[in-house]
């Protein structure tokens, strides 16, 4: 018998469970579970990886097959709220499989999807809804939706929203629920940022925290390279050699989509995915990823809490993220559901702070390799010192003497001898020259000259005295 049974499932969901090959619950499961269906609000902190969606979504499902109610057009009755197109589509994956044998209205409304079918579907009346925050409030602001019925909400990945700035938006959002409503906060990681929202969205919360706060999982084997900005690309293609799956994180989307091109020069295939590409070109790369017609995917953060594939060997750094918290939610790729897995991290001498601030959260200091060529030698430069210097291109005993210097010197003066004083080498002085002394410049058939006396440059001045001043220039 499963042990799902004691937390209050019924036996439905429980063979749907087994069905999927769940035997026990995860730590996380085993204590959210049971306060979500005595509806209590709940702040949770737990791994990445450990079951968090399973964790909410099986007790929203146990309460739609107790309560078998239609729900009106354009509301919803549960609201699931996450940070990036990825985790909303991964979710909407996971309700359709826990729900085989639940019946429920559910969609997915994120941003990059046209409108006209999410307004159709949001017309039926909703029992789960899962929808990305900017996308979410359009709908609401145009009358398409509203949370009047809501009972209960999720905030999801909470922090990694804190980061993308859509907590305004979801302040604004959650204020339209009724007060009388279950709301849950899960996360990974927890800052003081994310525990001031809950106090404020959440009645009286429990705290379940089933592993400390930004803690890896401990099958993750880390790694750190310490290495030269412009040799990261050739020891990617080392790493990647023999790996089944590999997820590569870049800072920036134009980063990534340079690597891509690098890795295509090495008759090494890969696809990128981040902000700037469309929601079909990112579901057809994670699609390709997940099915294993391509081994490599190359990613800037918004992946990093949207890709569940349990077999994903390597997860590498190339660019060391500049929050530590990133760092939990990438590696987290890896090492899911029980299995072993990699992480490296390529690290220049400019993002050593960063290191330091990933080993400060995380309470640990990683395993580092210098893959400087010139730390093989003994007092070689090494990237980690904070106090190091790169060594000069030239050497100090090839550096000019004072002699040479000043016989350049010496040299610089003899070519400006022959050349003459500046102003016997002025082309005005030339027999035929324009600028002669005795000459002066004509504008329309008529000389003209400044206050000195001297000839005004043709052309020098587009916008010449006129009146009683370009009477007295022209006397």
């Amino acid at each position: 018998m499963s042990q799902f049974d004691r937390l209050g499932l019924s036996p439905s969901l429980i063979k749907t469970l087994t069905t999927a090959g769940y035997e026990k619950p995860t730590p996380i499961q085993a204590k959210v579970i049971p306060l979500m269906l005595d509806g209590r609000d709940i702040v949770g902190i737990a791994q990445t990886g450990t079951g968090k969606t399973a964790a909410f979504v099986l007790p929203l499902l146990e309460r739609l097959k107790a309560n078998q109610h239609k729900v009106k057009s354009g509301h919803c009755a549960a609201l699931i709220i996450v940070p990036t197109r990825e985790l909303a589509a991964q979710i909407d994956e996971n309700i359709a499989k826990y729900g085989a044998h639940v019946y429920h209205q559910r969609a997915c409304i994120v941003g990059g999807v046209k409108y006209p079918k999410q307004i159709n579907r949001l017309k039926q009346g909703l029992h789960i809804l899962v929808a990305t925050p900017g996308r979410l409030e359009d709908h609401m602001k145009s009358g398409n939706l509203s949370l009047a019925h809501t009972e209960t909400i999720i905030l999801d990945e909470a922090d990694q929203m804190l980061d993308l700035g859509f907590f305004p938006a979801i302040r604004r959002i959650v204020k339209q629920a009724p007060r009388q409503r279950q709301t849950i906060l899960l996360s990974a990681t927890m800052p003081k940022q994310i525990r001031s929202l809950a106090t404020d969205l959440l009645d009286n919360p429990t705290d379940v925290a089933v592993a400390p706060q930004a803690k890896p999982v401990d099958k993750i084997n880390q790694q750190v390279m310490l290495v030269e900005k412009p040799q990261k690309r050739p020891h990617i293609v080392t790493l990647v050699e023999n790996q089944f799956r590999t997820i590569i994180f870049t800072r920036t989307k134009h980063g990534a989509d340079q690597l891509v091109k690098y890795l295509s020069k090495q008759n090494i295939a890969a696809s990128a995915i981040h902000g700037n590409k469309s929601q079909s070109q990112r579901q057809r790369a994670l699609q390709a990823f997940r099915k294993g017609d391509e081994h490599i995917l190359i990613a800037t953060d918004i992946a990093a809490r949207g890709i569940d594939i349990p077999d994903i060997s390597l997860v590498v750094n190339y660019d060391v993220p500049t929050t530590p918290e990133a760092y939990v939610h990438r590696i987290g790729r890896t090492a899911r559901a029980g299995r072993e897995g990699k992480a490296v991290t390529l690290c220049s001498p400019e993002e050593t702070n960063l290191l330091r601030d990933i080993e400060k959260l995380i309470k640990r200091q990683l395993p580092a390799e210098n893959m400087a060529h010139a730390a093989d030698n003994e007092g070689g430069y090494n990237p980690m010192s904070p106090s190091a210097a790169k060594p000069k291109k030239r050497p100090a005993e090839d550096a000019p003497t004072d002699d040479a210097r000043v016989h350049r010197s010496g040299k610089r003066a003899d070519q400006k001898k022959r050349r003459g004083p500046k102003d016997s080498r002025s082309p005005g002085n030339g027999a035929g020259s324009k600028r002669g002394s005795g000459s002066k410049r004509t504008r329309g058939g008529k000389a003209y000259a400044d206050r000195s006396g001297r000839p005004r440059r043709a052309g020098g001045n587009k916008n010449p005295p006129r009146g009683p001043a370009r009477r007295r220039a022209g006397s």
